[in-house]
């Protein structure tokens, strides 16, 4: 036997003696950009994705999340910030980022229900027992009334409660742009702070007492009545807009990290019956019809229309009512010309 072979012998058992291995594969580790109100939910969702995906492959995942304001997300990705996948607040957050060459412009039709694999709505959250009495849009217009919300300049989610009271207006009998305008100027007339956040608005409500009612999202306001169901209570108004907060992956991102297929997995797993149960359980509506119907009690049946079959496209629609200048601008104003 060669000197040669004599050390590789020697320092294999030398190796075996201490127990020394072969090392193991690298983790992957996944981004998730997402808006702020979902982060309780994600951190949930991110602990099943991962059993399901080791279970599956024998790969260990790890997902980081990235959470801010939907609008502060999209700023970020363009500078260059990286994440695989983003869960924003409305379709045209990820129209800005595909405009900067991320994705493609197709995205929305890469995944089920036009890439929202859950959704929900806006209703009113009041204090238990409803002392001012408040059963529809109408009663946030009436004077007196103290309405907390947040604001759609910096809020994707106060946008769609904005476009919900909107067209309401639009939509009555003989309803059109001058008198939807008037209406929702009488709605910013008794919103005298518009918080920053969604979350924000929520905690001016519940914690600082503030207001008579908050226009929420379904989901936030389901939420704090099930943690104070003594102080709290939802009010379903006769009509409302389908929320549909979008999730995509990011192709140049993913293919610079090498993270493409753990990221669509992550993203096609939000379909499945485990993840359409946990979303329910944060109170969104289901992608899946049969889920949501198992869940009827839950989700109280309303009218609702979509943002398209009212307003148009979300570029229009963003153009419209809320870059500067526009519709809310121009609403706000007019409240506070008048004081």
């Amino acid at each position: 036997m060669s000197i040669a072979s004599r050390g590789a012998l020697v320092m294999v058992g030398f190796t075996l003696a201490l127990g020394v291995t072969a090392p193991a594969q690298a983790e992957t580790t996944l981004i998730n950009a997402s808006a702020n109100v979902n982060q309780d939910m994600f951190k949930d969702y991110n602990a099943l994705f991962v059993k399901y995906w080791k279970a599956k492959t024998g790969e260990t995942v790890t997902v980081k999340m990235n959470h801010a304001q939907s609008t502060n997300q999209v700023a970020r990705i363009r500078n260059g910030e990286e994440a695989d996948v983003v869960s924003l607040a409305v379709p045209l957050d990820i129209d800005k980022i595909a405009d900067a060459d991320i994705l493609p412009r197709s995205w929305r039709t890469r995944l089920g229900n036009s890439s929202v694999p859950f959704s929900s709505t806006v209703v009113f959250l009041v204090r238990r027992g409803n002392p001012r009495q408040i059963k529809d849009w109408p009663d946030l217009a009436r004077w007196g009334v103290n309405v907390v919300m947040s604001n759609p300049k910096s809020s994707g989610i106060a946008r769609w409660g904005h476009l919900a009271a909107y067209g309401y207006a639009l939509r009555q009998p003989g309803g059109n742009e001058t008198e939807a305008r008037q209406f929702v100027r009488r709605i910013y007339a008794n919103t005298r702070v518009l918080e920053y956040t969604a979350k924000g608005a929520t905690a001016t409500f519940s914690k600082s007492k503030v207001g008579d009612v908050a226009v929420s999202w379904e989901s936030e306001a389901l939420q704090a009545v099930a943690a104070a169901p003594d102080e709290y209570e939802i009010v379903v108004p006769s009509t409302s807009v389908v929320a549909e907060p979008p999730v995509a992956l990011l192709d140049a991102m993913v293919d610079k990290r090498g993270t493409r297929k753990q990221a669509q997995a992550y993203l096609d797993y939000m379909y499945s019956a485990e993840a359409q149960e946990l979303f329910v359980k944060y109170y969104y509506r289901p992608a899946d019809a049969e889920a949501l119907a198992r869940h009827a009690q839950t989700f109280k049946p309303l009218k609702e229309f979509r943002v398209d079959q009212v307003f148009g496209d979300w570029a229009k629609t963003y153009t419209t009512h809320f870059s500067d200048g526009g519709v809310v601008d121009q609403v706000y104003d007019q409240y506070r010309n008048a004081s």
